[in-house]
């Protein structure tokens, strides 16, 4: 029943925005020999979509793990029609106040010029309707970009890194990050492939991989073990769990098939040559001086699991030790780890994906994530500790990326002169 009401409101809500939009499309087809079939077309195009998708939400599968494909197609299709439409309403909304306030101005005025004229709203202009049409198709136009080529856009990231106590024999000590590469939104083997040989060209000392490999199940690792198998590091290979991991976005038939879904995923790791690191560190050491690697499961702030433990992670580490912290969210950074007695001198993290959308010029970074984490991209330092956050190998939900390409990170580890 309540779900029944929440789609007679979407259904409502969204033939109330098409309305509105096709003021525009009323203008601009006013004089076309094919007015009724753009008319006309408009609402069978924008109907049938609504319909589609509430017709899968109202009677698709409840392991949802096992329809994603419809899932991303549905996302991707409703934010293809949609999020134009959002700047065609900007542009409509703006002349319809500046259509009111000359109404009233002439209602004040009243006089016997303009008496005739106050029983008549301003008619739209059509300049307004074809400049939102045409600023409404870069965003169409960016979204079909992302969708066929964006999400394969895999990007080499290089940072370099200056610390006091990192021991000498870790000076230009290199890591390559990896992060939520969650391989059941993948159709595409070769790209994948590409992107990971990207990652085995920086050839670093250590590979971390900080979550999310999978979107739901372990079984959508099965046919890409020997994929990602190919990753190498001459000194190591760790990783540690994100949230999608545990298995918590779908429905199971026992709590028993959960558990051996997530045993199953933690053999997978080493199946793909993984150090797998739950709430535990390992050390490295390089010429008699150490480091060490510090891995927590997923820790984020709610509705997102808090299984992390840094106190059980940093057990018996010395104090001085230099640590690299893999934490998959963010805010277990901000919340947790800057303020450890631990002290890790680098957190690297990811789960924020960019949201996958966004602006990234030189001197300038913009994405609607940011209104939900103050830290979701690139390096962040708090008195000499860093937390990096990358944007993400893979994607999840919506099937592309606008402007926040794939990422591979690299860093170069300095010791201070």
């Amino acid at each position: 029943m309540q779900l029944a009401v929440r789609l007679t409101l979407f259904l409502l809500l969204f033939v109330a925005l098409d309305f509105y939009v096709f003021q525009a499309v009323k203008v601009l087809s006013a004089d076309s020999l094919y007015k009724a079939w753009i008319q006309y077309g408009y609402w069978i195009i924008n109907i049938g979509i609504i319909l589609i998708i509430a017709a899968f939400f109202l009677f698709g599968s409840r392991r949802t793990a096992t329809n994603t494909w419809i899932i991303r197609g549905m996302i991707g299709l409703f934010l293809l029609v949609n999020v134009p439409k959002l700047i065609v309403i900007c542009f409509l909304l703006t002349e319809d106040i500046a259509r009111i306030v000359i109404w009233a101005a002439r209602a004040i005025l009243n006089s016997n010029e303009t008496r005739q004229a106050v029983n008549h709203m301003p008619s739209r202009r059509h300049f307004i309707s074809t400049a939102a049409v045409l600023v409404a198709a870069i965003p169409f136009a960016a979204i079909i970009h992302g969708i066929w080529k964006g999400r394969y856009n895999f990007t080499t990231r290089k940072v370099t890194l200056t610390f006091d106590h990192l021991p000498p024999a870790f000076d230009g000590f290199t890591i390559t990050q990896l992060s939520d590469i969650h391989i059941g939104s993948f159709d595409n083997v070769e790209a994948v492939e590409r992107g990971l040989a990207m990652a085995n060209a920086a050839k670093s000392d250590l590979l971390v991989f900080t979550g999310d490999l999978v979107n739901n199940l372990a079984s959508e690792m099965e046919p890409w073990i020997p994929v990602l198998s190919k990753l190498k590091a001459s000194m190591g290979k760790f990783s540690v769990f994100g949230n999608h991991d545990y298995g918590d976005y779908i429905h199971w038939d026992s709590a028993a098939e959960k558990a051996n879904n997530l045993d199953r995923l933690k053999q997978i790791h080493k199946e793909i040559g993984m150090d797998l690191l739950c709430n535990e560190h390992r050390i490295i050491e390089r010429n008699g001086q150490q480091i060490a690697i510090v891995g927590v499961e997923n820790w984020g702030l709610p509705p997102f699991p808090q299984h992390g433990d840094l106190d059980k992670a940093t057990k018996g580490l010395a104090p001085d030790v230099f640590k690299v912290l893999l934490s998959h969210d963010p805010s277990h950074w901000d919340a947790k780890a800057v303020k450890h007695e631990s002290k890790p001198a680098l957190a690297l993290a990811g789960h924020t994906h960019g949201m996958q959308f966004g602006i990234e010029i030189p001197g300038f970074r913009w994405s609607p994530v940011k209104f939900k984490y103050l830290k979701w991209a690139d390096l962040y330092e708090n008195n000499g500790q860093y937390l990096y956050v990358n944007r993400g190998f893979g994607f999840l939900a919506f099937p592309g990326r606008v402007g926040i390409w794939p990422e591979i990170t690299q860093f170069t580890l300095r010791r201070k002169a």
